[in-house]
C-alpha cells in the first residue's frame, strides 16, 4: 500500500494544475507564443541550465588556468562539474519532497513560484529559511553584478571611446528591462539563443588561439603561489555553481521529477565548451593571462572576435535576467505584489532591485577576481554546503527516509552512500572552497582594491595616447638601449635621468623627467624601436 501511495504522490507532483493547458482552444497567436515564449519541457530546462551555467565565466577560465596550471585546471573542472551536478540533484529531490507534502495539505500554487528558501522553510523551519534566503539572495545579487561588469569589460574591446564605468551605466539601464520577463517559463527562446552564443564564443576562443599560436617566449609556470592557486580553484567552483536558480527552473517545468539528470547532462555539454577554450588560450598565451582576466584582451581584433564580443553581450543580458528573476520574486513577495496580474505593475515594483546591483557593479569593477570572491564566500554555501546539509537533516529520521517520495538510487549506495557523499561535499567545500579559497580570493580582491581603488574608471584598461605630448620629450625611431634598474612598477623618487622599470611582459615602464611616459618597444640589435608612447598612468 505504501508503494502505491508513493506512485500516486509522484504523479501528483508532476501534474501542476496551474500549468495545464489541455482542452483550451489554441489560435495562431497562442501557438506562436508557446513556441517562442512559454516553455516548460525537459528541453527548456536543459537549455536554461546549460545557458545559465556558462556565461561570462567562459572568458575568465583561461585566467584561472594560468593560476592553476593546465593539469589542475582540467581536473578541477571535471571535479566541480560532478559535484555541482550532485548538489543540483539533491535540490531537485528536496523540491519534489516539499511540493508533495504541501499538496497533501491542499496548498494551491496556482499563481505562486516556489523558491529555495520556501523549500527549506517547509522542510526544516524558519532558521534554515533565513540562512538560505540570505545566502541565495546575496549570491544572485552579486551574480547579476558580475554580468554587468562583464558587459562593460567586453564592449570595451570593440569600442574604447567610452571607459568601462560609463559602459556599466549604459548596460545597467539595458539590463533593467528584464523586469518585464514574468518568469522562467518565458526564457524559452532566450535560453536557446544564449547557448548558441556561448557555443560560438567558446569555439572562437579555441580556434583563434590555436591559429594564433604560442606567443614568443611563452611560459606556463603555474601554479606558483598558493594564493593564486586557490583563487583559480574558487573561480571554477563558481563556474559550476550556477544552480542557485534550480528550484525556479524546476517550478517552470511541466514534470519537474524529470529534472534529476538534466543538470548533469547540461554540465557534460558545458565541459565540451570550457575545457577546449580554456586549455587553448592558456597554451597560446601562458603566464600573460595572469594580468589579463578577460581572454578577449589577448586575442587580436577581427570580425570573428567582434562577433564573439557582441554575442557574449547579448548572452550576459540573458544571464542577468536569470540571476535577477528570483530576486524579483523575493521582492514581489515581500511587498505583496507576487500574485498581481498586471505585468506593468509587477515590472515597476521590480525596478528597485536593479539599483543596488547597478551601484555595486560601479564600486567593484574587478572582472575576474570578483568571481573567485563570490565563489568562495557565497557559492560554497548557497549551492554546495546548504543543499547537502538540508538533505541529511530532512531525512535524518527513519520515518522520513521510509516515506521519502524519491528513494536514493542503488548506484549511489542507497541512504548510506548518499550520506557519505554529502559529508564529503560539506567537508571539502568548507575547507578547500570556503577556507583556503576564501583566504586566497579575498587576498586577491583586496589587492585589486589597493591597486586600482573603488569606483575605478577603467579597470585593466591600457593607457590612452596623449592628445598632444610635449615635442621635446618625444623619442626618436631608435634610441640606444639604456641600462635597466630591474625594479617593478613603482615611480622613481627622482627624475634626473631616464629610468626603466621591467614588467612581466615585453612592455616596460620608462620615466623621463618631467614627463613620465609608458613605452612599448622591440629590440633591434643594440637599439630598441619604440612602437607606442603613452603618459604614465598608475591604473594601467
Amino acid at each position: 500500500m505504501a508503494s502505491s501511495d508513493k506512485v500516486v504522490e509522484t504523479v501528483i507532483v508532476g501534474n501542476y494544475v496551474e500549468m495545464e493547458t489541455e482542452g483550451q482552444p489554441r489560435n495562431i497567436k497562442s501557438k506562436l507564443s508557446k513556441f517562442f515564449w512559454h516553455g516548460g519541457s525537459v528541453y527548456d530546462a536543459w537549455f536554461s541550465c546549460a545557458s545559465n551555467q556558462v556565461a561570462q565565466v567562459l572568458l575568465t577560465l583561461p585566467y584561472s588556468f594560468s593560476q592553476l596550471g593546465m593539469l589542475s585546471g582540467i581536473l578541477f573542472q571535471l571535479f566541480y562539474g560532478l559535484m555541482g551536478s550532485w548538489t543540483a540533484y539533491l535540490i531537485s529531490i528536496l523540491y519534489v519532497e516539499y511540493r508533495t507534502r504541501k499538496e497533501r495539505e491542499k496548498v494551491d500554487f496556482r499563481n505562486h513560484v516556489i523558491q529555495w528558501f520556501e523549500v527549506l522553510d517547509g522542510l526544516l523551519g524558519k532558521h534554515w529559511r533565513n540562512v538560505g534566503l540570505a545566502f541565495n539572495c546575496t549570491f544572485l545579487m552579486f551574480g547579476s553584478v558580475i554580468q554587468l561588469i562583464a558587459c562593460a569589460s567586453n564592449i570595451y574591446y570593440i569600442n574604447d571611446n567610452l571607459d568601462k564605468r560609463t559602459w556599466t551605466y549604459i548596460f545597467g539601464a539595458c539590463c533593467a528591462t528584464t523586469v518585464f520577463i514574468p518568469s522562467f517559463h518565458n526564457y524559452r527562446i532566450w535560453s536557446f539563443l544564449g547557448l548558441l552564443m556561448t557555443t560560438y564564443t567558446a569555439w572562437y576562443l579555441t580556434i583563434a588561439s590555436l591559429l594564433h599560436g604560442q606567443v614568443e617566449g611563452v611560459k606556463h609556470s603555474g601554479p606558483t603561489k598558493l594564493v593564486l592557486y586557490f583563487t583559480g580553484a574558487t573561480n571554477i567552483l563558481y563556474t559550476f555553481g550556477g544552480h542557485a536558480v534550480t528550484v525556479e527552473v524546476m517550478h517552470a517545468m511541466w514534470k519537474p521529477q524529470k529534472f534529476k539528470a538534466i543538470y548533469l547532462l547540461a554540465t557534460l555539454y558545458v565541459l565540451t565548451l570550457t575545457l577546449p577554450s580554456a586549455a587553448a588560450v592558456y597554451w597560446a598565451f601562458g603566464d600573460a593571462l595572469l594580468n589579463h582576466s578577460n581572454a578577449f584582451s589577448l586575442l587580436p581584433r577581427s570580425p570573428f572576435r567582434d562577433m564573439a564580443v557582441i554575442l557574449m553581450l547579448i548572452h550576459q543580458f540573458i544571464t542577468f535576467g536569470f540571476a535577477c528573476t528570483p530576486l524579483y520574486f523575493v521582492w514581489e513577495k515581500a511587498i505583496g505584489m507576487h500574485e498581481c496580474k498586471s505585468l506593468c505593475k509587477r515590472a515597476a515594483a521590480r525596478l528597485p532591485v536593479v539599483i543596488p546591483i547597478w551601484f555595486l557593479a560601479i564600486v567593484f569593477p574587478f572582472f575576474g577576481p570578483i568571481n573567485s570572491a563570490v565563489g568562495s564566500l557565497l557559492v560554497s554555501f548557497t549551492v554546495y554546503i546548504i543543499p547537502a546539509l538540508a538533505y541529511m537533516f530532512t531525512f535524518r529520521s527513519p520515518a522520513a527516509r521510509e516515506n521519502a517520495v524519491e528513494q536514493p538510487s542503488k548506484y549511489f549506495g542507497r541512504w548510506v552512500g548518499t550520506y557519505i557523499i554529502n559529508i564529503f561535499v560539506v567537508v571539502w567545500v568548507l575547507i578547500v572552497g570556503f577556507g583556503f579559497g576564501g583566504w586566497a580570493s579575498m587576498t586577491n580582491f583586496i589587492h585589486q582594491i589597493d591597486t586600482f581603488g573603488l569606483f575605478t574608471k577603467c579597470y585593466q584598461c591600457p593607457p590612452q595616447l596623449p592628445p598632444s605630448p610635449p615635442p621635446q620629450y618625444l623619442l626618436n625611431a631608435t634610441a640606444p638601449l639604456p641600462a635597466s634598474t630591474g625594479q617593478p612598477h613603482s615611480p622613481p623618487q627622482s627624475y634626473s635621468q631616464p629610468l626603466i622599470y621591467h614588467s612581466q611582459s615585453s612592455t616596460q615602464w620608462i620615466y623621463l623627467y618631467p614627463y613620465p611616459i609608458f613605452v612599448d618597444y622591440e629590440i633591434i640589435g643594440e637599439s630598441r624601436r619604440y612602437k607606442h608612447v603613452w603618459p604614465w598612468n598608475s591604473g594601467c
